[in-house]
């Protein structure tokens, strides 16, 4: 059956307030009503107009000196949205667009103890594709979802879980020791998301990326896992600049207002991300062998 396109209304004076609103988001001393005119290039005498009415509803509070600061009635929105917010329902719209785009497996991912556990699965609709299933947990130090999990931990946080690590060996490219790992996770929070090079699985290639909510808080993660043979050097690049746009979007959608500046890229990364291989074309691109310990990233 096909959907019913959503109508569209435009109510200019709703849509002035609402911007109004979201200017203090960041402005953490408030702003008198001077500077909103300023920001928001409106005559002062509309934006005050907008500024009461704002005041009296609750999503504004003003102090003696006429400094506007974010109300009451923005806490109580914002609480009542995040504890109805489900990651999945959250995630799912850009997980399903890094499935079609690569035709690759998605998973998200949530830590549990040493281990991370998928929680949601869009399958490869390609005939050669991974197997796996939601529920499953799997190792965090020779996983890509693992490594960015355990990489935005905090500092102290992580220590313990890497002394906990036994860093059992599951194929030869395995992390074999505290320091190769903690290497990688160095580059984990400098590049934006992590590989596992055939490290848990033989055969199995994988990159993943952070999500960050409005705490700024990393508790979940997902990635894109394909076959050697279709993931080669070349192609897990591209596809990290996809998951880095996605995990942007999704940051921004769980209310992380980092991840505005995050998403801010270059002309010439968006026209690589426009040009991404398909399987198909994938597979015949030189497959560079990762070292035999740890791997290297592409």
């Amino acid at each position: 059956m096909e959907r019913t396109p959503k109508r569209t209304y435009k109510i200019t004076s709703l849509q002035r307030g609402l911007s109004l609103l979201r200017l203090f988001e960041d402005a953490e001393r408030g702003m008198p009503a001077a500077e909103v005119a300023k920001l928001s290039r409106l005559p002062v005498s509309t934006v005050h107009r907008f500024l009461v009415n704002l005041e009296a509803a609750g999503y504004l509070s003003c102090d003696a000196d006429g400094i506007y600061r974010l109300g009451i009635a923005c806490v109580a929105l914002g609480q009542a949205a995040r504890e109805r917010m489900d990651i999945r329902q959250v995630c799912i719209r850009h997980l399903e667009s890094l499935n079609r785009r690569t035709r690759e497996t998605v998973h998200l991912t949530i830590r549990h103890g040493l281990t991370a556990v998928y929680v949601e699965k869009l399958d490869s609709p390609e005939p050669l594709r991974i197997h796996s299933r939601i529920g499953a947990a799997v190792p965090l130090h020779c996983t890509a979802v693992g490594k960015v999990l355990l990489a935005y931990l905090p500092p102290e946080e992580r220590e313990q879980v890497l002394g906990l690590i036994s860093f059992q060996r599951f194929t030869e490219n395995t992390v074999g020791n505290i320091q190769e790992l903690q290497t990688q996770l160095q580059r984990v929070r400098r590049d934006g998301y992590a590989y596992d090079l055939e490290e848990h699985e033989p055969h199995i290639r994988c990159i993943a990326a952070p999500v960050w909510d409005h705490t700024g808080t990393v508790n979940a993660s997902f990635s894109v896992t394909g076959p050697a043979v279709r993931m080669a050097t070349s192609r897990m690049r591209e596809i990290a600049l996809l998951l880095k746009d996605a995990a942007a979007d999704i940051s921004r959608d769980m209310g992380y207002a980092e991840s505005r500046r995050v998403a801010q890229r270059t002309s010439a990364e968006a026209a690589l991300r426009t040009s991404v291989r398909t399987p198909a074309a994938a597979a015949f691109a030189p497959l560079r062998r990762p070292a035999a310990r740890g791997g290297t990233t592409p």
